[in-house]
């Protein structure tokens, strides 16, 4: 009889606190122990009464079993290996500076101008500072190669992160140092250099997704004929937090936010150049969806508009909070936007909405199959 009545209230998705829907249930089990319930009134006030009487004497449990429904999924199987929870963070709240800027066909000038920038968003308070996509020239297939620098070899071979590293010793600040193009070997990257506040580089993320598209009267732009896409996400732990790196294309798949978020990111920066045919339509929207999906934050840092480029930039650098919402923003010229990350509100937020622990590990699966061969 006990394993009947708790059958009826599980089997239905019923809210016990709801009338109506109490109505029902009792009225069953009305039929089922007449001599307990003789009569099913209408009076809200004697359903309570009923349920609290049923609830002591069979020990049901209340509607709200979620977690106990989620962990009968497995949601810890739903990523290879487990998902890491976030650790620990340096500082809770801080600000973090965007600095969107034109990129001229002078590169000595547009690293002295993005020298300028980083020092004015440190002046303002920013702890973190992102650059945007090939900031320090214009960024086209056909002469990607001529501009091209030796980053392990720096120095003279490397001005671009010689700059970035001096910067970020004197300052002390944290530097997602947008992306350049690098040689390394008979091969050409777009890579992304991350400093620590001690100038030196943390790590290095070369894009991973290459942007090959075709959309015909619109935009033709095929990237692998230049650049060798990279091989490894890339996850950093800096004196900001853990830094998922993307650039630009890789915002567009999910699956590397999802291993940036298993992996414990508190934060994806993604330096970026989206153009005027996809930025208006995909910008934004990409980089909601990556937040809301992994309940982190989204940092995107464009190249300003420089109308009379080949390849036209959309701007519109961002930073999104972890329920998806718009911090703060710009338009297409060249800023400098300073805002305000407060981690604790992942935690908040990923308790208001549990999505980490609903996942379904019964029905799919995300491999990490960088830290999978690593473990």
């Amino acid at each position: 009889m006990k394993a009947a009545i708790s059958s009826l209230i599980s089997f239905r998705n019923f809210d016990l606190h709801e009338p109506s829907l109490s109505r029902s249930i009792f009225r069953q089990l009305s039929l089922l122990l007449p001599s307990q319930f003789p009569v099913i009134s209408t009076d809200a006030k004697v359903y309570g009464a009923n349920f609290t009487n049923l609830h002591q004497k069979f020990r049901f449990h209340s509607i709200k079993t979620s977690p106990i429904m989620a962990s009968s999924f497995n949601p810890e199987r739903a990523t290879s290996p487990p998902a890491v929870p976030p650790p620990v963070p340096p500082v809770t709240k801080f600000k973090i500076g965007l600095c969107q800027l034109m990129a001229t066909p002078d590169k000595q000038r547009n690293i002295e101008h993005a020298r300028k920038a980083i020092e004015e968003a440190v002046g303002k308070g920013a702890k973190l500072v992102v650059l945007p996509e090939i900031w320090n020239v214009p960024y086209s297939p056909d002469s990607v190669s001529l501009y091209a620098e030796d980053i392990e070899a720096g120095g003279e071979a490397s001005p671009s992160t010689a700059m970035l590293s001096e910067v970020s010793r004197r300052l002390k600040v944290t530097i997602v140092g947008g992306s350049i193009v690098e040689r390394s070997g008979d091969k050409i990257y777009n890579t992304c250099c991350v400093f620590g506040t001690d100038g030196n580089m943390k790590a290095k993320h070369r894009k991973i997704h290459l942007f090959d598209i075709d959309i015909p009267g619109k935009i033709t732009f095929i990237e692998s004929k230049a650049v060798a896409a990279g091989q490894t996400p890339t996850v950093v732990d800096t004196e900001v937090g853990r830094i998922g790196i993307g650039i630009c294309y890789d915002i567009r798949f999910p699956e590397l936010a999802m291993i940036y978020a298993a992996r414990g990111a508190h934060l994806i920066c993604c330096p970026g150049a989206f153009n005027m045919t996809t930025g208006p339509l995909h910008w934004e929207l990409l980089q909601r969806a990556r937040a809301v999906d992994n309940l982190l934050y989204v940092a995107t840092c464009s190249r300003a508009r420089g109308v009379d480029d080949s390849y036209v930039a959309w701007g519109h650098s961002t930073l999104v909070g972890p329920f998806g919402e718009v911090l703060a923003t710009t338009e297409h010229d060249e800023a400098i936007i300073i805002s305000e990350i407060d981690y604790s509100l992942i935690e908040l937020r990923r308790t208001n909405l549990p999505l980490l622990k609903q996942k379904r590990g019964d029905l799919y699966q995300l491999v990490d199959v960088q830290r999978l061969k690593s473990e």
